[in-house]
């Protein structure tokens, strides 16, 4: 029986993150959000990650207003945002009355999708994201993030049985989808094949494989889970696939064409927004990594570092005048997360172990610990994969001479309320929830990009 198969598409969120540091403006987007809009997809991501960060600290633009134009322009289109639980946007626990009243808003926008994963894979970071989706009737897709101990699926963490478990514990929790999300290209294609097989036999809800190119495996990887069974696939217009981001959607619409994974999906269309995206691509070129020839990164089984993390860790070492020191940072990297118990690289917790691995090739070995690395053992990012060395414990916490002892309760349980101080902050600038929510999850960059908008200073020049 044909089962078309489902493309979520990354373009205009993962994928320019991926590519172009997420610099592509709104304008750009709009000349062709309406061919997009025929194409078929399954869903768009529009929004999250980096997205809002980077809008109001480069581009001068409101994140929210891009949100309203696309969903005047793609009234067809289920509209996708992704972010990273109780973290959401930003890079610390939220309190719930934040998380809940972004989703709301999110909401009210235009977003009917929510792709939501939390940096350690616990379930407790996502409940309240989860059920205030739920409350606002949208599609909740939890999102499990892949991450491997070695090369290959299996040893001390990452097993079948983990991710199996996991997802089993995502449907069970209210998830309308699944998705088994991969930052670098880590799923080769037999483990990819291993993984939907026994995930499609285990869950009733659809499953979603995003995989990033890094490794050069994403295709094949796809074209396996596709083989298994996998109902849905993420990918990017060609402009911008490949390397550090997706398939492209060109590429696997006709390799499925004829077959019972049949996309249906407009193949010709797809190569015209191509054709357009081309030259938006090229206005962007200055924040594509060009520091290596190869567009696989051979060494993304090993450090398991994704390719954007390396390009921001290279600029902050070029700032610390020790770019010469990149290798070491990237050896030292595993070495910092297989003593914190094996966290998947995924913000916020990816640049946590990055910072310390820099503090430990530039100065010594936990000479200097971050704050924010105590804060993680102690909890309050979430619970680890896996116990952190007792040695690493130990040597953690020795500096300073102030004792702290781990929590075992949800880390927002120990938040308070932030909604009311973040209204009150802004008073006399705007009460709009829209700029409340952008001052609460960044309050300097926010602050300041407000004062902008309300004509309080100077727009900055594009």
């Amino acid at each position: 029986m044909a089962k078309p198969l489902k493309f979520i598409d990354e373009t205009f969120r993962d994928a320019q993150q991926s590519i172009i540091a997420t610099r592509m403006r709104t304008e750009d987007m709009e000349p062709i959000a309406s061919e997009i809009d025929k194409i078929g997809f399954y869903a768009a991501e529009v929004a999250g990650g980096a997205s809002f960060d980077v809008a109001i600290r480069y581009l001068n633009e409101d994140p929210w207003q891009r949100i309203r134009i696309l969903r005047k322009l793609m009234p067809n289109t289920p509209l996708q945002m992704h972010f990273r639980g109780q973290n959401l946007l930003g890079y610390r626990n939220y309190p719930d009355d934040v998380v809940s009243a972004f989703v709301h808003h999110a909401s009210d926008q235009g977003i009917n999708v929510f792709r939501i994963f939390d940096a350690l894979n616990d379930e407790r970071n996502l409940a309240v994201p989860l059920k205030t989706i739920k409350e606002c009737g949208k599609h909740a897709q939890l999102q499990l993030q892949y991450s491997l101990t070695e090369s290959r699926l299996g040893g001390p963490v990452y097993t079948l049985d983990y991710f199996v478990a996991k997802a089993r514990v995502f449907e069970e929790m209210g998830a309308d989808s699944v998705c088994i999300a991969d930052t670098c290209g880590l799923p080769t294609p037999y483990d990819s094949y291993k993984l939907i097989k026994a995930l499609k036999k285990a869950l009733k809800i659809p499953i979603d494989l995003h995989t990033h190119y890094d490794s050069g495996m994403a295709s094949m990887a796809c074209l396996k889970a596709i083989e298994a069974g996998v109902d849905i696939i993420d990918t990017a217009s060609a402009p911008f696939a490949l390397r550090s981001s997706f398939p492209a959607a060109e590429t696997m619409a006709i390799a499925l064409k004829g077959t019972p994974r049949d996309t249906g999906l407009d193949i010709p269309r797809l190569v015209k927004i191509g054709k357009y995206l081309e030259t938006v691509a090229l206005k962007y070129r200055k924040f594509m990594n060009t520091d290596q020839m190869s567009a696989v990164d051979t060494e993304a089984f090993v450090n398991q570092v994704p390719g954007g993390m390396i390009t921001n860790l290279l600029a902050q070492l070029k700032e610390l005048n020790a770019a010469d020191r990149i290798a070491e940072v990237c050896a030292e990297i595993p070495r910092v997360r297989a003593e914190l118990g094996y966290p998947p690289l995924a913000t916020p917790v990816s640049q946590i172990v990055a910072a310390q691995a820099v503090q430990n090739v530039l100065i010594g070995r936990y000479k200097v610990v971050l704050r924010q690395v105590k804060d993680y053992a102690l909890g309050l990012y979430g619970k680890p994969p896996a116990p952190i060395e007792p040695k690493i414990m130990k040597m953690l916490f020795q500096q300073g001479g102030k004792k702290e002892t781990p929590i075992t309760c949800r880390p927002a349980d120990l938040l308070e309320p932030e909604m009311d101080k973040a209204r009150e902050a802004i008073k006399d600038i705007t009460q709009d929830i829209g700029d409340v929510l952008i001052y609460a999850l960044y309050p300097k960059i926010g602050m300041d990009f407000l004062r902008r908008k309300y004509g309080l200073e100077a727009p900055r020049e594009k």
